[in-house]
């Protein structure tokens, strides 16, 4: 066999050909960052889990963030829910220093004990991470994928949400950005193994109690198996459509409340004809906005259906107790107050 030929005159080095992951990895980065510099960013920071998504996330990152004059770095949160957790943490933040991130920070973080330990720690997580990130100027990339937006969906689907919590993630969600919504778990996956970056696996991402485990590890696989592959990808995309129709749903009844809503200190009117005429959709969105923008809680269902009765199906009831908020119909107006704490 003949030798290879020499490079010509004039060409470049060659250059190694990138893994198909480790190029949709770097290119779904490329497109968030690109978007977030134009928009007068210019820092990011990695939160880091040692998990194969966020570290195929630091590894695109640390590799896109600089060609494109964004500063990078790394957050690491440490719960001290698990023994060891202070060395996974550390070896998260020494790979994510090798990778060149720079600042690397590690945050001990404890859970409050509001809602149940997932929950509890997830939000003293992102608060956490989104004080830091706050504090240096920068924007927080999170390492969710297409997997983790269609089980998103599907623990919509079965507690019965709306579409705005079956829309999933957002992309991008104030200081949060999701560049890998579009990336599958698989190519985090293989590109920590092309990169040998060293993984580390939560075991609670195993752990069959959970009900998001339960969905990734059963529920995905068998709807695979009976409707063929791309369930999860179809899912993520579903995500995408219902979020534009909840947008522009949610605009329109900012608009709608504007227009139907007077305001004496902590009290709320709104008209009855006017939220009559509505369409059911938006007029419903019109009483969660109104309730929500006066300290209300999140509304069920149920709690929204029993507040817009008071307009399609009055006969005479009295006022009524949701969470956070009373309210009652007087004449042609619609009354909500805050609820008074016992």
């Amino acid at each position: 066999m003949s030798a290879p030929l020499p490079p010509a005159p004039g060409d470049g080095p060659v250059r190694a050909r990138l893994d198909p992951a480790q190029a949709r990895v770097r290119l779904a980065v490329r497109e968030t960052v690109e978007r977030y510099r134009d928009g007068g960013g210019s820092a990011v920071l990695v939160a880091l889990s040692g998990g194969a998504d966020s570290l195929a996330l630091a590894s695109a990152t640390a590799h896109v963030a600089p060609r494109l004059g964004v500063a990078a770095g790394a957050l690491v949160v440490d719960h001290g829910l698990q023994p060891g957790s202070t060395g996974v943490a550390e070896r998260a933040a020494e790979a994510a220093r090798a990778l060149g991130l720079d600042p690397v920070r590690v945050l001990t973080v404890r859970p409050g004990s509001e809602g149940g330990p997932e929950a509890a720690a997830r939000a003293a997580r992102y608060a956490a991470l989104e004080r830091e990130a706050e504090g240096l100027g920068a924007a927080l990339l999170l390492g969710h994928t297409l997997d983790d937006q269609a089980e998103t969906v599907l623990l919509g689907l079965a507690r019965g949400s709306g579409a705005r919590s079956l829309s999933g993630m957002a992309a991008a969600d104030g200081l949060r950005l999701r560049p890998l919504l579009g990336v599958t778990r698989e190519q985090t996956r293989r590109l920590c193994r092309v990169e040998r970056l060293p993984v580390w696996d939560d075991p609670h991402n195993t752990d069959p109690s959970y009900a998001r485990v339960r969905v990734r590890s059963t529920v995905l696989p068998v709807l695979e198996d009976a409707l063929g592959p791309g369930v999860a990808a179809a899912l993520a995309r579903t995500a995408a459509q219902l979020r534009e129709d909840a947008d522009a749903l949610d605009a329109l009844a900012a608009e709608a409340l504007d227009g139907l809503a007077e305001r004496d200190g902590d009290l709320v009117a709104l008209s009855v004809p006017g939220l009559a005429a509505l369409p059911a959709a938006l007029r419903n969105r019109v009483v969660r906005a109104a309730v929500h923008g006066d300290g209300g809680r999140s509304l069920s269902r149920r709690h929204t259906l029993e507040i817009v009765a008071l307009v399609t199906d009055w006969h005479g009831q009295g006022p009524i107790d949701v969470p956070g908020v009373a309210v009652s119909r007087s004449g042609d107006r619609l009354l909500l107050h805050p609820a008074v704490r016992r």
